[in-house]
């Protein structure tokens, strides 16, 4: 057994202004977009990477496949704008934005 191991029950040891997700409106206009998609047999899939950098919601049009998309908020971006990213497969950047109402704004996905 590793004695370095250590099951943490309670988060509070985090400083409150450091928030390592998104939060519960930015989750709602993801999770609204990503119903949609899935209605319209556009998405299929959806996974979540977390980190202390940045946190995103990956989606997949087959749940073996890479993820097409990535909509990610950075926690330190350098600068505003590069607050929410929408990154493809290889991490290259698509479009970015300092707002994620805007980010996902008038978005063709089919055509993106």
């Amino acid at each position: 057994m590793n004695k370095h191991l250590k099951l943490v029950v309670n988060n509070s040891y985090l400083n409150e202004n450091q928030k390592y997700f998104f939060e519960k409106g930015e989750l709602k206009i993801i999770l609204d977009l990503y119903a949609k998609m899935v209605s319209d047999g556009s998405w299929k899939d959806y996974g979540l990477k977390i980190s202390s950098k940045q946190v995103a919601f990956s989606v997949f049009k087959n749940s073996s496949e890479n993820a097409v998309y990535n909509i990610c908020k950075n926690f330190k971006p350098v600068n505003k704008s590069l607050k929410y990213l929408i990154t493809d497969t290889k991490n290259n950047i698509l479009k970015n934005s300092y707002s994620l109402e805007n980010l996902l704004k008038n978005i063709n996905w089919k055509k993106f």
